[in-house]
């Protein structure tokens, strides 16, 4: 049997479509168990723009960027970043849209293959990734990643989240070299 393809690449205009109805049609308990809360959740039009947005920005300028993860050149999922401060540090967050795929060790792959886009074009010195420490899917493709964990603590990580313990993680940019 043949093992399908994983590739990631920047987020294009198509994939805004994909990426909204993933937020828009995800069950409240699916959102619960990542941290996220659906009353929180941007209006379609708001993510639209915000997203389009990303597209017309310079590396520089973004205040998100998006990469989309895809199966045999099938969109199945993003990894995004935001708190971006430019040539410093960015946050992380990882979603495989396509559920056959989670929990599957797809992750662990299509991380190592982001982390590129992230480190080079932002310039990063740190990437940062703060789950929901009750959801153990992202926090063990953080570890087997390279990732280091360095502390659990509450907070309300974002606009769309309640408050929850998160595990920080973190990936130097002299750690991602010898990835």
């Amino acid at each position: 049997m043949d093992k399908n393809i994983l590739s990631v690449r920047e987020m294009q205009y198509e994939d805004i479509k994909l990426i909204i109805d993933y937020w828009m049609h995800a069950d409240e308990n699916f959102l619960h168990a990542m941290g996220a809360d659906k009353h929180k959740l941007p209006s379609r039009d708001e993510w639209q723009s915000m997203l389009e947005n990303q597209l017309t920005q310079s590396y520089r300028e973004k205040q998100s960027y998006c990469i989309t993860w895809l199966e045999d050149g099938v969109p199945i999922g993003h990894s995004n970043v935001n708190k971006i401060v430019f040539g410093e540090e960015a946050f992380m967050h990882l979603h495989i849209w396509k559920k056959a795929l989670r929990q599957k060790g797809a992750g662990k792959a299509l991380v190592l293959m982001t982390l590129p886009f992230f480190f080079y074009r932002l310039e990063l010195k740190t990437l940062y990734c703060e789950p929901y420490a009750l959801n153990p899917a992202p926090n063990r493709t953080l570890e087997k990643t390279g990732f280091v964990f360095v502390r659990n603590y509450t907070t309300i990580p974002g606009s769309i989240n309640f408050e929850q313990p998160v595990n920080r993680w973190q990936l130097t940019r002299e750690t991602f070299l010898t990835l």
